[in-house]
């Protein structure tokens, strides 16, 4: 069974850093692609970065030079890195990876950036 959980959600001031974690179960995070995506109120979700199995990592445009993604693969944790925060950026925040044939998400964390 395949669980992804997120952590390290909360308030920020804007210019501040945040870091999130996606603790995975079930799946191997070094040998599938992981994604972080995002969904503000009243948005649709949108992809934020993601990293291959071989380590091609790409990131949305208004993320690039703030965010960074990364794996840790002795914990089996993909994190996202957040630097320079934008009230914009606030968000519930979801990680996914695709296993056998199906993509799996987490439950998602709140990210809040206060102006």
């Amino acid at each position: 069974q395949v669980q992804l959980v997120e952590s390290g959600g909360g308030l920020v001031q804007a210019g501040g850093s945040q870091r999130l974690s996606c603790a995975a179960s079930g799946i191997i995070v070094s040998l599938r692609a992981m994604n972080w995506y995002r969904q503000a109120p009243g948005k649709q979700r949108e992809l934020v970065a993601g990293i291959t199995s071989d380590g091609n990592i790409n990131y949305a445009d208004s993320v690039k030079g703030r965010f960074t993604i990364s794996r840790g693969n002795a914990k089996n944790t993909v994190y996202l890195q957040m630097n320079s925060l934008k009230p914009e950026d606030t968000a519930v925040y979801y990680c996914n990876g695709d296993h056998a044939g199906n993509r799996y998400w987490g439950q998602g964390t709140q990210v809040t950036v206060s102006s």
